[in-house]
């Protein structure tokens, strides 16, 4: 059978979000592919996405650079698939169509929604393919010199290209490909310290320092002659660069454009309280030294979490929102309790389904794991939607209060700070005694102030003295 060319266009991811940005790719032309094989990293604005290929063949062409911002509907890369008969198709740029204009039109390829094409029940999935310098020669020539993303010309046979030349591309993990790209080092030049050479993030940041260090040496006369005529501070204490400049785009740009909209949207309403935890956090501790909880990892996020889940049920308006479009409050009768998490690609806010539904030891796995797969920058899209209410935990940075803006569709946002040893009054006596400061924010059009003072005293009274939860439930 003669091969056709096959384009693929970015597909929806299914979050309503128009472009993408390609991070890596996992392949490069001349390299022959199999269905749903992971080709390439795709960055949206709230995760970073694994794309499966549509096709089983060689790639042709790949149209769109590492780094680059496309549009839905894009092309992004050409394969070479066998076809059932008819011209062979040589150029990506060539059409597929015969001249016949009597002929029916071509089948439309089916638009993924980024989670690969069907495959048949039978068999295994397929595994990635990687190149090898003593693979069988791929379909299409192989050009060892071309960088990634260079278009393919219809050209004269190239020379063969010889083994030596077929290098494997570096190996590393998503992250760390993105991390050196962001810091423009070269994976090529680096020999990975990892498994069996796996380039680690730790090599790129060493790889940075060294250049760095390079970089100082060579220019410190001028950055001292320069300090000395503008009376400021070496710029070597900024790693030699006056200022850095990086681009809006992905989370941070999505994460801004939300907490603009959310602050000038609802109107936001922020309370304190201050609470004495003393008993939660002994608690902690006889849950540390426990047999059913010994291999939980208990955290005071965790019994915060589950607080905010017991009160939500006595004050359902703080777990709602509001629909503009319909004109109607919705009232959830369900928890996705989101956790904002700081991760390297900004701020993400993963939520954990039906909250309310799990018991103290599954609440905290999956906030372990939510936790873990958001900082590893694995979090999928469907986790990054549909939460009802959220927390922010700023006390792991030593703060203790703050003013959180609203998640957008959300009625309210709780914030714990740390937790710190401060003279207390204690049965009437002063004492030394373990306080936090809890920080709730919410939308005024939805939660009145004496709603949402109760629910921030419900929460309180829990973490002061978690045996009142039996008045409560």
């Amino acid at each position: 059978m003669s091969p056709v060319i096959k384009e693929f266009r970015l597909p929806d991811l299914g979050e309503g979000l128009t472009e993408s940005e390609i991070v890596a790719w996992h392949v490069a032309v001349g390299d022959t592919v199999e269905l749903n094989q992971v080709i390439a990293d795709v960055e949206t604005a709230k995760a970073v996405v694994e794309l499966p290929s549509p096709y089983a063949g060689v790639v042709a062409k790949l149209h769109e650079q590492p780094g680059t911002v496309v549009e839905v509907g894009s092309p992004i890369v050409s394969f070479d698939v066998p076809g059932s008969g008819g011209p062979s198709t040589n150029s990506p740029d060539a059409s597929a169509d015969t001249n016949d204009d009597d002929a029916p039109p071509p089948k439309r390829e089916p638009n993924l929604v980024g989670y690969g094409a069907a495959v048949e029940k039978t068999g295994r999935p397929a595994r990635r393919a990687r190149r090898s310098s003593g693979a069988a020669e791929p379909a299409a020539p192989v050009r060892a010199a071309e960088p990634v993303g260079a278009p393919v010309m219809a050209e004269a046979p190239q020379p063969s290209v010889p083994a030596e030349a077929q290098l494997e591309r570096p190996r590393s993990t998503p992250p760390v490909r993105k991390l050196a790209r962001d810091l423009g080092i070269d994976l090529t030049a680096l020999n990975g310290s990892g498994p069996q050479g796996l380039i680690t993030r730790e090599d790129v940041l060493a790889e940075q320092q060294k250049s760095a260090q390079e970089g100082s040496g060579q220019q410190g006369s001028d950055r001292g002659v320069q300090s000395a005529e503008t009376g400021g501070a070496p710029a070597s204490r900024m790693n030699g660069e006056r200022e850095t400049r990086t681009p809006i785009k992905g989370v941070r740009k999505h994460t801004a454009a939300a907490m603009v909209a959310s602050a000038f949207t609802a109107p936001h309403v922020t309370e304190f309280l201050t609470v004495d935890v003393t008993a939660s956090m002994d608690l902690l501790a006889r849950l540390k030294t426990s047999r059913a909880f010994a291999d939980v990892r208990i955290t005071p996020l965790v019994l915060v979490a589950k607080a905010l889940c017991i009160a939500l049920d006595r004050n359902p308006t703080l777990n709602s929102r509001w629909d503009e479009a319909a004109q109607e409050i919705v009232q959830h009768h369900y928890v996705n309790l989101g956790i904002a998490a700081a991760t390297p690609r900004g701020l993400v806010v993963p939520n954990v389904r039906d909250a309310h539904t799990l018991g103290l030891r599954e609440l905290a796995d999956a906030l372990k794991g939510l936790t873990e797969t958001a900082r590893a920058g694995k979090t999928s899209p469907a986790d990054l939607s549909g939460g009802t209410i959220s927390i922010t935990n700023v006390g792991v940075f030593g703060i203790d209060a703050g003013t959180p803006i609203l998640n957008p569709g959300e009625a309210a946002i709780l914030a714990m700070g740390s937790v710190r040893k401060m003279p207390w009054e204690y049965q009437n006596e002063i004492a030394l005694r373990q306080v936090m400061t809890l920080s709730l924010s919410f939308d005024h059009r939805l939660v009145d102030g004496e709603q949402g003072s109760r629910f921030l005293a419900d929460i309180g009274t829990i973490l002061s003295d978690p045996g009142m939860v039996l008045t409560m439930v």
